[in-house]
Order: structure tokens, then C-alpha cells, then sequence
């Protein structure tokens, strides 16, 4: 059994990305682990299952869709919350990753005092359970 860790996986390949959400996440103190593709952070989940997921979209090989779509078929890991981070605006994203059951979507450039506030309610949320 994985046993859920205190941490919020980031996962995005763009590390300056990575290197700004662990950075803003840190100040806030939550502890952070990043994973620069889809494969890396399914690894992880395997051996600490995160708090939340912070989830880019446009990733190589296996992308954040896929990895969305993979977390929800597995009944371990379908009750971690996911926001996805995506440059991807557009309406029908939105509702296909609301369909697929991401928990919230944030387009880049960031709000990251709305990001803040949502990783809160969803932290606090899965500690509950």
C-alpha cells in the first residue's frame, strides 16, 4: 500500500515552471517534489502518493491528459485531487479535464494568489478524508 505523503507533486516539463510553483508553494510551506514528465511523476505517485497535483498539459511522449486519464482509472489514486496548469484556455479544455475529473484548471500566465487559494481549499480537503 502507498501511504499519502505531505507534499504537492508539480509536474510540468518546463523547469523554470516547476522552479516558480515550488518556490511560491515553499514561502506558503508546503513541501513540493517535481517531475519533469508524465512517466517521472507516475514513478513517484507509485512511491509517495502526493497530497495534490499540479498538472501541466502539453508534455512530451505521455501527456498531462494521458496522466490525468491513468490517475482516475486507478482507484488508489483517483481521490488525489489534480489542478491542471495549462498554457490551454479554451472552453472545451476546460470541460473535457472537468469530464475527465480534474478538480480545477488555472491557464498560464498564472494567478497565483487564486492558485494558492484553491491548492489550500484542496489540501485541506484530502486531509479530511
Amino acid at each position: 500500500m502507498v501511504n499519502t505523503e505531505e507534499y504537492v507533486l508539480l509536474v510540468d516539463d518546463s523547469q523554470t515552471n516547476n522552479v516558480l510553483l515550488e518556490a511560491v508553494l515553499a514561502e506558503v510551506g508546503y513541501e513540493t517534489a517535481t517531475a519533469m514528465s508524465a512517466s517521472e511523476a507516475w514513478s513517484l505517485i507509485h512511491k509517495r502518493r502526493p497530497r495534490l497535483i499540479l498538472l501541466d498539459l502539453l508534455m512530451p511522449k505521455i501527456s498531462g491528459f494521458q496522466l490525468l486519464e491513468r490517475l482516475k482509472e486507478k482507484p488508489l489514486f483517483a481521490q488525489i485531487p489534480v489542478i491542471v496548469v495549462s498554457a490551454l484556455s479554451d472552453a472545451d479544455t476546460a470541460m473535457r479535464l472537468k469530464e475527465m475529473g480534474a478538480d480545477d484548471f488555472f491557464s498560464k500566465p498564472l494567478n497565483l494568489q487564486a492558485l494558492l487559494k484553491r491548492v489550500e481549499e484542496l489540501y485541506q480537503s484530502e486531509s479530511s478524508l
